[in-house]
């Protein structure tokens, strides 16, 4: 009984610690913003979306996918609202990372990065998506986040995940001679705590599916 126990202390801490970083005061605050363009036009998102250099969204670590906030460029008073539907930034000292249209309507192109104030604005729910099973009676069971072709974009998701949960993992597939890599975390003997865990996941936007665990070779 001790077991099942801590494995449940355990994961309400991670929902607690995750909480806390995902909130933005009601009197707004400031980030070190980026922009990120076209050589990630038409890549997948961490969200699933098709990223649109010119649509007017948002990377950051941890807020839940569907986020808006209203970002203001205090050197000159422009005001655009972004939705969050990326992971990053994941350069050191930067906080958010606007798309190229985003950054071009408070005037960041050129300047690369700046000091901006961030309110918080609401969340566009259609990011919560029901969860998916894999029929499967017996365990152990994991939890799969995103499947990506590109190494680098399921490396970037792996680091942002990481900085609020344990035991993220890349595992690599091949389906008709494409290779593919997909994100995972955890590896649950008792299904009640994947299923916990990938509710919660599933309310921050990711698309998920419990699986049957596999080792990884």
């Amino acid at each position: 009984m001790k077991k099942p126990l801590l494995l449940l202390i355990i994961v309400l801490l991670l929902q607690a610690c995750a909480s806390s970083r995902h909130e933005i005061r009601p009197e707004g605050r400031y980030m070190v913003a980026s922009w990120y363009g076209k050589k990630f036009h038409g890549r997948l998102t961490a969200s699933g979306e098709t990223y649109n250099m010119y649509a007017r969204t948002a990377a950051h670590k941890t807020l839940p996918f569907g986020t808006k906030l209203k970002v203001t460029n205090p050197e000159n008073g422009h005001s655009v609202v972004v939705k969050v539907n990326d992971r990053g930034p994941f350069i050191r000292g930067r906080d958010i990372d606007l798309s190229y249209g985003a950054a071009k309507r408070i005037g960041l192109i050129h300047k690369g990065t700046a000091r901006v104030r961030v309110d918080y604005m609401g969340r566009d729910m259609s990011f919560v998506r029901p969860v998916k099973y894999v029929s499967s009676s017996a365990g152990p069971f994991t939890i799969q986040i995103a499947s990506f072709r590109d190494y680098k974009n399921a490396g970037d998701l792996k680091s942002a995940l990481s900085r609020t949960y344990r035991k993220v993992y890349i595992r690599k597939i091949s389906i008709r001679g494409k290779r593919y890599y997909r994100v995972m975390i955890g590896k649950f003997t008792d299904r009640k705590y994947a299923d916990r865990l990938a509710e919660k996941l599933s309310r921050e936007g990711y698309r998920i599916l419990v699986t049957k665990y596999r080792e990884v070779l």
